[in-house]
């Protein structure tokens, strides 16, 4: 066993003490993904232990959060708070007990991924009593060629997978900006769909929060509830919002401002950006929520990307650290930058604020200390220095007989079934040490992933699992690379030497799911608000 004398722990009660009181506080479920979906406290986040070094400096901002940590068991807790330490993190604490501590001690678990967020469209639809129309409604209306438009408020690859026929992608921070537009005669009714229900009631009280004079419903139950009433979606459609008209800007502006105003939203300047950036004991997470276009081609230095709809919809992923600060903008400080700035900042920052989030706007005019180009890009730390090969010197290592080489690949599983080098091994890196047991020895081991970014560090595990006279090497720019090269690739599950738990199948995505899991989820969702009072920490105030 792995002594755990050094590393503090905190009890549950505390913990949950800590979430009620609104203290900065990072509750990290290290477990893969499935595990994660199956129970956990509402404000964990998923942090999977074995890509830590990937992810912990772009979601953990300040090194100095109190941090606490469960896993599978006391072993994987521990070897993820020693992983939190060597990144500089100098308050990590064990959650005492772990996620079975949580429930002995009677506080409420919950279901699925993203809870926060969903749980927070099932208060507000029961607390301002949002408009819906089932598919059956809908669907009539559509058959009738009555004037209506379909909104989809999800990310444009979802809405591309399957969406109701007819309907746009305009996804949900950008509904109060582009409705009118869409919807231009305010007889036109308006319905916002998503694939279950948060982002579609969500989307829908905001095009009602900013008053426009349109009817407007949700699609109740989405996409899922359109397939249960047997009624047909279509795919590969790629309908999108087109540029705002000026007429439909200026009075998004005037009604979004109005909404921000009334959920309390704060607006500052550079210089209390700066202040709030260098306060210690509070963490400021700084997003930009426009389209991942917009924000390549130019953003302000040290904002991240989190689309406002998203980040609405992912709060647990983007900012783990509950009781933090959040600065939102959607420009990027040069006047060519901010010809729609103010309308997705202000209805994300609205909403943030009812979940309970200090939010504030900064200032379209405030003074920049810098832009950027290019996608998001998170803060990681240098990889450990392993010895790499090149595809071709591995392909020719494949090719001979007495070469003795297994390839790891410790990509998303899902990456893997859809392209992976011809033998290689499926393995989870936090489950490296069990999968050894599975995978044929060799006389030489190479990790890959997609692009090597992970490979490097499930190599050095797997040197020090072998010992200094394995021979251990990381493919040289991934499969991704191998793949360029004109190598052959191959795909499926013939060799996974971990269980695919990365990844939480939801019953709301893809389009072959078994309808007894789509309306078990439905009537997951109905159920939060109970659970929501049960626990307390949500702090859920629409307006």
């Amino acid at each position: 066993m792995t002594d755990t004398t050094v590393i503090p722990a905190l009890n549950p009660t505390d913990v949950h003490a800590a979430l009620l009181a609104r203290d900065e506080t990072a509750l990290l479920d290290v477990r893969e993904e499935d595990p994660f979906a199956q129970s956990h406290p509402l404000w964990a986040a998923n942090f999977p232990l074995g890509r830590i070094e990937l992810d912990a400096w772009g979601r953990i901002p300040r090194r100095d959060t109190r941090i606490v940590v469960y896993g599978e068991g006391a072993d994987d807790a521990v070897r993820a708070a020693q992983r939190l330490r060597s990144l500089g993190y100098t308050q990590v604490h064990l959650l005492a007990g772990g996620l079975a501590g949580w429930a002995a001690a009677g506080l409420e678990l919950f279901r699925d991924v993203n809870v926060p967020s969903k749980s927070f469209g099932e208060w507000v639809e029961e607390a301002r009593h949002t408009p819906s129309l089932a598919a059956e409604e809908v669907q009539a209306l559509l058959d009738a060629k009555a004037d209506v438009v379909v909104l989809d408020a999800r990310r444009f690859d979802e809405y591309q997978t399957m969406n109701i026929p007819g309907s746009t992608s305009v996804p949900g921070a950008e509904l109060v900006l582009r409705v009118r537009d869409l919807a231009p005669d305010p007889a036109t009714r308006v319905i916002v769909n998503c694939a279950g229900r948060t982002r579609s009631i969500i989307g829908t009280q905001s095009l009602l929060n900013a008053g426009i004079p349109n009817p407007v419903s949700a699609l109740r139950n989405g996409t899922i509830g359109w397939t249960l009433a047997g009624q047909h979606l279509e795919h590969g459609a790629a309908r999108r919002f087109g540029p705002a008209s000026d007429a439909a800007r200026d009075a998004a502006r005037r009604d979004a401002r109005a909404v921000a105003e009334r959920a309390g939203v704060r607006r500052i300047g550079a210089a209390q950006l700066a202040h709030w950036a260098a306060e210690p004991g509070r963490t400021t997470y700084r997003f930009d929520v426009r389209t991942p276009e917009e924000y390549a081609a130019g953003h302000r230095a040290g904002f991240r990307s989190a689309p406002g709809g998203q980040l609405v919809q992912e709060t647990d992923v983007h900012a783990p650290v509950r009781g933090a600060r959040i600065v939102l903008v959607d420009h990027d400080g040069t006047p060519a930058g901010s010809r729609d700035a103010g309308v997705r900042a202000e209805m994300s920052a609205s909403w943030l604020a009812q979940m309970g989030w200090e939010v504030a706007l900064l200032e379209a005019d405030a003074a920049s200390d810098g832009w950027e180009t290019g996608a998001d890009a998170p803060p990681r730390p240098a990889p450990p220095a392993v010895h790499a090969i090149t595809p071709q010197a591995l392909a020719d290592w494949l090719a001979s007989p007495g070469a003795d080489v297994q390839v790891i690949d410790v990509a998303t599983s899902a990456s893997h079934v859809k392209r992976h080098i011809p033998g290689a091994w499926f393995v989870l890196r936090s489950q490296l040490r069990g999968a050894l047991k599975v995978l044929p020895s060799a006389k030489r081991h190479v990790v890959t992933c997609g692009t090597s970014l992970l490979a490097p560090f499930a190599a050095q595990d797997l040197q020090e699992l072998l010992g200094p006279q394995a021979e251990v090497h990381v493919l040289q720019g991934g499969t991704v690379a191998w793949a360029d090269a004109g190598l052959p690739v191959e795909a499926g599950e013939q060799r996974l030497a971990s269980p695919r738990t990365d990844r939480y199948r939801r019953p709301y995505e893809g389009t072959d799911n078994p309808h007894a899991a789509m309306q078990a989820y439905l009537d997951w969702e109905s159920g939060l608000v109970a659970q929501l009072k049960h626990d307390g920490t949500h702090h859920f105030a629409p307006v």
